[in-house]
C-alpha cells in the first residue's frame, strides 16, 4: 500500500521550524511544506524565508507559499490579502471585532486549495486514504488548548498529527533544537495587525508598519461603534487603540498621525469610487494605492 503524503503546515515560527528540522534529521522528511502568507506578516517572518528557503532547497525539501484568492468581492478595486481587505471593506480583522480567528481564511483556506489540485493529495483520495498535515503545536500549555479543540474536529480529508507533542517539546526544547542544527531562531509568527500583538511588540514595528495601522484604524473608525480599535477595548496595559498607543507612545511623529486619520481615508474613498467606473480589467487593485500610500504620493490621482 502506498502511505498517504505528509505535509507540513509551515507557519515560519520557532515551533514549525524546529519541527521541520527534527523531522529532517529523523529522515522523515514531509513530501511538502505549505506556508500561507496572509501579507501582513513582520518584516522579520519575510526576513527569515530567506534563511530557511535555501535550507530546504539544499536538501530537497519542496516548499510552496500559497494565498488568499477571493473570488467576490464585497467592495471596489480587488483586494488580495488580510491588510487590503480590511481597507477596501473599512474594518478591522474578524477578532478585532470579537469574531474567530483569522487563521482559516487567511492560512487554512489556501493550504486547502492548494491541495485539492496537488496530485499526490488527490491520488491518496482516489485510494481512500487520508492526507497527514504534521502541525506544529507544542507541549507547553498554550498549544495544549488548541491542539485538544483541533483533535475534536473530524475532517474526511484530514488526519492531523503533532510530533512535537508526541515529543514533549515545548518553545524551549524548539528553541535548542533550532540553534543545534545552526539556524537563527525566527521571530514569533504572528501579523503586525492582530489583536494578539503586546505593547512590545508594536514598539518593535518598522514606521511602514505603524503608519498602516494608522490607516487602517483609521479607514474602519465610521463603523466602528462597540470597540475602540484593532486592540478592542483598553486595558490597564494599553489603549484600545493601537493608534492612540503609537501616538502616546511617540512612536510616529504626530503631524504624520494627524495628516494619514484626516487625509487617507477621503483619497482612498474617493479612488475606491472611481476604481469602480473601469472597465474590471483595467482597474487598479487595492495594492497600487497602497504602493502610493507608502511612497508618500497623492494616491487618490491613481485612478483619476
Amino acid at each position: 500500500m502506498i502511505p498517504p503524503p505528509r505535509v507540513l503546515a509551515y507557519g515560519v515560527g520557532v515551533d514549525s521550524t524546529a519541527l521541520l528540522v527534527e523531522l529532517v534529521a529523523r529522515g522523515e522528511t514531509p513530501d511538502l511544506v505549505l506556508t500561507a502568507d496572509t501579507a501582513v506578516e513582520k518584516p522579520e517572518t519575510y526576513a527569515y524565508l530567506d534563511v530557511i528557503g535555501p535550507w530546504m532547497r539544499a536538501r530537497g525539501i519542496h516548499h510552496e507559499i500559497v494565498s488568499y484568492q477571493p473570488k467576490r468581492f464585497k467592495h471596489w478595486p480587488p483586494y488580495y490579502g488580510l491588510l487590503e481587505m480590511c481597507l477596501t471593506n473599512a474594518t478591522l480583522p474578524s477578532k478585532s471585532l470579537g469574531g474567530s480567528s483569522c487563521s482559516l481564511k487567511y492560512k487554512k483556506a489556501p493550504q486547502d486549495a492548494f491541495l485539492r489540485s496537488w496530485p499526490p493529495a488527490i491520488a491518496a483520495w482516489e485510494r481512500g486514504q487520508r492526507v497527514v498535515r504534521l502541525i506544529g503545536y507544542d507541549a507547553g500549555p498554550r498549544d495544549t488548548l488548541r491542539a485538544n479543540h483541533a483533535l475534536s474536529i473530524d475532517d474526511p480529508l484530514y488526519d492531523c498529527e503533532y510530533p512535537l507533542r508526541d515529543w514533549r517539546w515545548d518553545r524551549d526544547a524548539c528553541t535548542t533544537r533550532i540553534e543545534a542544527e545552526g539556524l537563527p531562531v525566527p521571530p514569533k509568527s504572528a501579523c503586525w495587525l492582530c489583536i494578539a500583538n503586546r505593547p512590545a511588540e508594536i514598539r518593535a514595528l518598522p514606521a511602514c508598519c505603524l503608519r498602516l495601522i494608522v490607516l487602517v484604524e483609521a479607514r474602519a473608525a465610521p463603523r466602528l461603534h462597540t470597540v475602540e480599535g484593532l486592540w478592542r477595548r483598553s486595558t490597564k496595559a494599553r489603549p484600545g487603540s493601537m493608534t492612540l498607543f503609537i501616538r502616546h507612545e511617540r512612536l510616529l511623529p504626530a503631524d504624520e498621525i494627524d495628516r494619514i486619520v484626516r487625509d487617507a481615508p477621503t483619497e482612498l474613498i474617493r479612488f475606491q469610487d472611481v476604481a469602480a467606473t473601469i472597465p474590471l480589467g483595467e482597474r487598479p487593485t487595492m495594492r497600487d494605492w497602497l504602493d502610493r500610500f507608502e511612497a508618500g504620493l497623492p494616491a487618490v490621482a491613481l485612478a483619476a
